[in-house]
């Protein structure tokens, strides 16, 4: 019996020695894991978190209202911690930083608020001047924009200068850009997205054209939306 007990507690020292730090190398292993991204898997990485459509239907207000844009080209990238992983890696590579360095810009992204969505906006014929009330909410998607769950962004311009909040691809200069800030909890501190609803939307207003679009919801975004919650 007693060599048995030695044993057990030569078993419990054990683990409680070794195995946890070994643990521990296995999990920061697997959060450093895109610092070994390819650049083609980064890319490809940010390019599934990119939507397009419009705001406004093709004919609206042609005619009419010639003061502002009849439609709106509508792009936006959904800044997921992949995605941010995937924009940071990109500038590892290009700009030959450290492995630390790249670290640090995915901290201060993923420090810039809930999540991030960048939106890009070029205006079709008529004044291409987007007005500052334009309107950004993310929410379940195909929820009335209306209805209780939709949550309002802030436009946040000093995000500007995060390189890992610029995405995977070139800036296109015929589209203006704008990081949108959205919260990932509800007013009742409760997860934005239930556990039921397998896709996001962004619903874009300007003036009283509405345009949309949606992705999947990655499991990334609903851990932080739990561990944001009560």
């Amino acid at each position: 019996m007693r060599s048995l007990s030695t044993l057990s507690i030569g078993v419990c020292l054990f683990y409680g020695i070794y195995a946890s730090p070994i643990l521990s190398r296995q999990i920061a292993s697997q959060e450093e894991a895109y610092l070994s991204w390819s650049a083609d898997q980064a890319v490809a990485i940010g390019k599934s978190m990119r939507a397009e459509g419009r705001v406004g239907g093709w004919f609206d207000g042609r005619i009419v209202h010639t003061e502002h844009s009849y439609n709106y080209k509508l792009r936006a990238t959904w800044l997921t911690p992949e995605v941010i992983r995937a924009s940071a890696r990109l500038t590892q590579i290009r700009s030959r930083l450290t492995d630390e360095e790249t670290m640090t810009l995915v901290t201060e992204a993923e420090a810039a608020g809930d999540t991030v969505v960048m939106v890009e906006i070029d205006p079709r014929e008529g004044s291409g001047i987007i007005p500052r009330d334009w309107l950004a909410m993310l929410q379940p998607k195909d929820l009335q924009v209306e209805a209780l769950g939709a949550v309002r962004g802030l436009n946040s311009p000093k995000l500007r200068r995060l390189k890992s909040l610029a995405g995977v691809f070139d800036r296109d200069y015929s589209y203006d850009v704008f990081w949108v800030v959205f919260p990932l909890v509800n007013d009742n501190e409760e997860p934005l997205f239930p556990d039921s609803a397998q896709e996001a939307g962004l619903v874009v207003r300007i003036y009283d054209k509405e345009g949309r679009v949606a992705w999947t919801i990655p499991a990334s975004i609903r851990d932080r939306a739990h561990a944001l919650a009560k």
